[in-house]
């Protein structure tokens, strides 16, 4: 028996495959969202068109097929993906297309028993929380859509105009000159996911990439760019320190859909996005001479704005969740927008995050400047007078009402003291983010895709952020 309502997060609906999420189940939603995409995006769009893909989780494509089969008895006509592609793939083809939107059946960093459903709007990106709460009513009352006509169902290759796009974005030559030389190698932990083979696309022969295999298991992990999870890049990092000392490497990590990246530097230490964006930053504005507001969420490094501030760019912050970052790249001129968990898209490009393009970023600054991801980390950190470590952790709660519990402390309740330091303010975007009295900072929250609670923290050291998430799950289990 199905009890789990079916309920949109940050981005998408996912579900255990077999239990919330099931073919009849899909069959029903899909053609639902068609009809909501058609009502908020048909005078933008120039056809009756919704695009299909999946990234490489078990079941996908047929899910992926099932779900085109439905939205076409609906009258909706649909180009089904002929093979696996990242995310920002199909959010790019909507845009080129004239779609309504796009389905990707994914998801995205989950564990591998889950696959969800993401819905792209015309624009190019995730839709809002008010378009996917009017999917869920009409999903929960039983609504069904009709059509005395079908529509038309095609297959295309979603990698052909996407490559294209991210190709004319960088200097293509200058990186293969580098690695052609002997100067630059490139690693690329794929992690099983949609984004296997993408590099090499660009870049040629000279990508060594890493779990490029189809395995629903991931490997027995969650396909999240996380250090845990990537201990074959990291041998491979340090082994090509060990036979050529003098090449710059680069290591790149991507996520089960290749929306979300993180970075090995060459003397083989982990890069989040925390340090990731603050470099593309600098190499966007010098290097390609763009300009913009810089999008951060609250979950976002001090960092940010320090660096954002240094070449003279606005800063805006929002909610996590990169349809809200979305929101704001179709409103104002925006340099680039991201995520501590990994997303990045750019002013440039489509409302959406890509891990593909953030990577030939990253290594075209790396390139640009001959220096390695780390180096230009250090120099960030000078030039600005800032030097912080971060870390995330996500809690499993026994139950329900352990998680009601928590909540009910945190609204009513919350902590004035964290770690022997007293709370000097606390911003609620979006859960509960408490700034201590060395500016250091603890922010509290619920996933909105998993049953966890999740803990941040930037501090002045390794060990202040081990003492304060430390603090916060003994807090939170004794609620």
């Amino acid at each position: 028996m199905i009890n789990s309502p079916i309920k949109f997060g940050t981005d998408g609906w996912r579900g255990v495959i077999a239990a919330d999420f099931t073919f009849a189940r899909v069959q029903q939603l899909a053609p639902i969202a068609a009809q909501v995409l058609a009502e908020y995006y048909g005078n933008q769009a120039q056809n009756h068109l919704i695009l299909l893909g999946y990234d490489r989780r078990f079941l996908a494509e047929k899910f992926a097929q099932t779900t085109a089969e439905a939205v076409q008895a609906a009258g909706f006509n649909v180009y089904l993906a002929n093979t696996y592609a990242p995310t920002p793939a199909l959010s790019y083809a909507a845009t080129t297309q004239s779609a309504l939107g796009a389905f990707v059946l994914t998801a995205s960093h989950n564990p591998a028993d889950y696959l969800g459903l993401k819905i792209k709007g015309a624009f190019g990106g995730s839709v809002t929380r008010e378009l996917t709460a009017e999917i869920e009513a009409r999903f929960a009352r039983g609504d069904a859509v009709s059509s005395t006509e079908a529509g038309t169902l095609e297959m295309f290759n979603p990698w052909d105009a996407y490559s294209a796009e991210l190709q004319s974005k960088v200097d293509i030559k200058r990186i293969q000159s580098a690695i052609e030389q002997g100067k630059l190698r490139i690693f690329a932990d794929v992690m099983h996911g949609a984004a296997s083979g993408g590099l090499s696309r660009f870049l040629g022969e000279g990508v060594t990439e890493i779990n490029s295999n189809r395995d629903p298991l991931f490997g027995g992990h969650p396909p999240e760019p996380l250090p845990r999870y990537i201990p074959d890049l990291f041998r491979s990092i340090h082994q090509a320190k060990t036979d050529h000392p003098e090449q710059l490497r680069v290591g790149l990590v991507f996520d089960g859909d290749s929306d979300r990246i993180a970075a090995v530097d060459g003397e083989g230490n982990f890069l989040s996005s925390q340090v990731l964006i603050p470099i593309l930053i600098a190499h966007l504005v010098k290097n390609h001479g763009f300009s913009g507001e810089v999008v951060k969420t609250v979950s976002g490094s001090d960092l940010m704005p320090l660096v954002a501030q240094q070449y003279q760019q606005p800063l805006h912050e929002t909610a996590i969740g990169y349809k809200y970052i979305a929101e704001r790249m179709l409103e104002t001129q925006v340099l680039l927008g991201g995520e501590e968990s990994g997303g990045i898209g750019y002013g440039t490009h489509i409302p959406e995050r890509d891990a593909l393009l953030s990577a030939l970023y990253v290594i075209e600054a790396v390139v640009m400047a001959e220096k390695d991801l780390g180096t230009l980390y250090r120099e960030l950190q000078a030039a600005v007078g800032f030097y912080s470590c971060y870390d995330r952790v996500d809690l499993s709660l026994a139950n329900e009402e352990a998680k009601q519990r928590v909540q009910q402390v945190l609204k009513n309740n919350p902590p004035q003291q964290i770690a022997n330091q007293s709370v000097k303010d606390c911003q609620t975007i979006d859960g509960y983010k408490f700034r201590l009295e060395d500016d250091s900072w603890l922010l509290v929250r619920f996933s909105g895709t998993e049953p966890l609670l999740r803990l941040y923290c930037e501090a002045k050291n390794d060990k202040q952020v081990r003492t304060i998430l430390n603090w916060a799950q003994q807090w939170a289990i004794a609620l």
